[in-house]
């Protein structure tokens, strides 16, 4: 399964996000979509898991949660919009992560890309996209692109959309 990752549209939607997610089966939005048409535009595409953001409003938060627990190719996900990394996880998130383990945890929120194993959390896999909208303080709009296969993640690419 490919699955196409993105976070902080800020309601903008770069025609370069389709072309790079047509391979994929899935997309997940961590989250300050912006507004409705970017989350149409993007359920329309392809099947959408997606989280609010802080910048969300009433229309996107009630067709999202502001946690989202699946399962993909044998892997817990969690999915939320503020959560930290490792070790710097925020309060809310430490809380959860003390009851219940991802093998794969999903936030936006920071506008940075990262890629990071939590060596405390039996290697849980911690994905931020980045932000793919015009809105923040990043230098360049970022995308990641991997395979779930068997209880694995792989191929992951990081994808510049430029600034």
């Amino acid at each position: 399964m490919k699955i196409g990752l993105l976070s902080d549209t800020h309601s903008y939607l770069d025609e370069a996000i389709f072309r790079n997610f047509e391979d994929c089966d899935e997309l997940w939005h961590a989250g300050d979509i912006g507004d409705e048409a970017v989350y149409d535009q993007l359920a329309a595409f392809k099947p959408l898991q997606a989280v609010y953001g802080n910048i969300d409003g009433q229309t996107i938060r009630t067709v999202c949660t502001e946690d989202l627990w699946f399962d993909r190719e044998g892997l817990l996900i969690w999915m939320t919009h503020i959560g930290g990394y490792p070790p710097r996880y925020n309060t809310r998130v430490k809380k959860i992560l003390q009851e219940r383990q991802p093998q794969i945890f999903v936030c936006g929120h920071s506008h940075i890309l990262k890629v990071i194993r939590d060596p405390k959390r039996e290697n849980m896999l911690c994905l931020n996209p980045g932000a793919a909208g015009r809105q923040g303080f990043h230098q360049v709009r970022t995308l990641l692109k991997f395979d779930l296969h068997q209880g694995k993640a792989a191929n992951m690419q990081a994808i510049a959309l430029g600034t």
